[in-house]
Parts: structure tokens; sequence; C-alpha cells
């Protein structure tokens, strides 16, 4: 049985480790506010820019020269591009391990497919780099402060291998944030444009009239689509992320207090032993000296 001095050595420890868990999850907090009103913001913007271009895809379709736009091609997705963002830190339960559970799963609903990726995040880079996939880029770090320059950036490179070529499709893996307990995990085809949800067909019954030709202007409004869906997917990992460690320190910190209750009971048992023994030792000795 632990002595007296092993309980409190316990306890104390595990109070320094509830004071640094309630001081992450007041960090998590305060970051998750921030990154929830981008999130908010950005969505409106990407849905609205989805549902326009249902409707010039459509419209586009039509157009005796749609055969010749490689954004209205369809082909054989025999070489895949994988953008996959996670988070650069760890401490928030199931966050990353779902992640990477769903990357995973993606590869074994691809058999017959080169799939090369682009990570977004350390945890995601040292998990498929363990694993030896292939690799594009790896951009670590911005997930601090994301910007639409480095969305732009990464969605660049993805629209110009499918562009040229190399590439038959592109695909985007991200966390959603849904509330502070609860994250979904988000796969889109980004190229070629996947337009078969119930939203996207509400869509396409819109009646624009056009003043420049549908593919004139999906040339232009494409590119920018798929920045937007890369950037709206940074900032949806971020604040689930924040999301996921605010509940994960939380948990943490109930867990230790938990654990301090159940030491100190244990440490009271311990010492009410050692008072009882004293006592019958003295009265012990008292009987015997008569």
């Amino acid at each position: 049985m632990p002595s007296l001095i092993d309980f409190r050595r316990r306890i104390r420890s595990v109070k320094n480790t509830q004071q640094i868990t309630k001081a992450m999850k007041m960090v998590s907090a305060a970051k998750l506010r921030r990154a929830q009103e981008r999130v908010i913001a950005a969505r409106p913007y990407a849905k609205t820019m989805r549902d326009m271009l249902a409707n010039l895809t459509a419209a586009a379709q039509s157009d005796d020269r749609a055969s010749d736009s490689s954004w209205l091609a369809v082909r054989e997705p025999k070489r895949i591009d994988l953008i996959f963002v996670s988070s650069d830190t760890g401490l928030a339960g199931a966050f990353n391990s779902n992640l990477m559970k769903a990357s995973t799963r993606f590869y074994e609903e691809h058999p017959g497919a080169e799939i090369a990726l682009t990570l977004v995040g350390r945890k995601g880079r040292d998990f498929h780099r363990r694993r030896n996939s292939k690799i594009l880029s790896d951009h670590i770090s911005v997930l601090n402060r994301p910007t639409y320059q480095d969305a732009a950036k990464i969605a660049q490179d993805a629209i110009r291998r499918y562009r040229e070529g190399e590439t038959d499709a592109v695909y985007l893996l991200n966390n959603d944030f849904k509330s502070v307990m609860a994250q979904t995990l988000n796969l889109t085809q980004l190229l070629p444009v996947a337009m078969d949800t119930k939203a996207d067909k509400a869509a396409e019954q819109t009646d624009y009239i056009y003043e420049q030709s549908p593919l004139e202007m999906l040339e232009r409004l494409m590119p920018r689509y798929v920045e937007v869906s890369v950037f709206r997917a940074m900032l949806e990992t971020v604040a689930a992320y924040q999301a996921a460690r605010m509940t994960a320190m939380d948990k943490a910190s109930t867990n230790a207090k938990e654990v301090i209750d159940t030491l100190t009971l244990n440490m009271n048992r311990v010492r009410q032993a050692a008072i009882t023994k004293e006592i019958i030792e003295v009265v012990s000795g008292a009987a015997a000296a008569e």
C-alpha cells in the first residue's frame, strides 16, 4: 500500500496537470470563437458560388463547344489527387484519428487508382510519411492563421495538374465544424465538379440570362470555386479542431478531478488506518503496564 507521502505527491502531480488542461481549454475556447466567426462568414459565399456553378455547368453542357472544355471532361479516375487537411498538433481526442481512418478508407475505395496527396497539417503529413504514400507537397503551420493566399496556392497547383492531364480527379478531405460537441468528416469531389446533390439540382432550375458565354464564365469561375473550397475547408478544420480540443481538455479536467477525489479518499483511509494502529498500540501498552 502506498504511503501518505506517495499519495500527496500523486495528488499534487494530478492537480498540476488539471491546471494545465483548464488553461488549454480556455485558450481553445477563445480561439474557437474567432475561428467560428470566420467559418460562418465564409459559408454563404461558398454555397452561393457552388449554386452559381451548378447553373453554369448545366448551361455550358448544352454548348456545342462543351467537349473542348477540360472542366466538363469526365475521365476515368486512374490518377487522383487528394487534398488532405488535418491539424498541426494533437490533444483533441479522436479528431485526427478519424481523419486518418477516412484517408485509409479512401485508398480502399479506389484500389486501382494512383493517389497523390497534398497534405495540410503536420499530423496528416507524419501519418502518410510513415506509410510511404505519394506526397506532392505538404503545408505546415498554415492553419495557425489560414489566409486565402495559402489556399489559392494549394488550389492552383491542383488546378494545373488537372488542366494538364496529370490527374483525372481532385478530392478534398477535411473535418467540418458543426458544433462544439460535433465535427463531421467531409469528402468533396472538387474536379470534375460533381453536381448530384439535391441542392445542386434545385440550383440548376434557376433561369439566368448570360451576357457572356457560359463556357467563358466557367473558365473564370471554376478556379475561384476550387480556391474558395480549399479556403473554406481550412477554416472549417481550424474551428472543428479548436472545438474538439476544448471538449477534450474539459473531459481531461473532469477526469483529473475524479482521480484527485479517489486518491484523497484512499489517502484518508491510509491515514485513518495509521491512526487506528497507533491508538491500538497505546491501549495495548497501557493494558500491559497494568
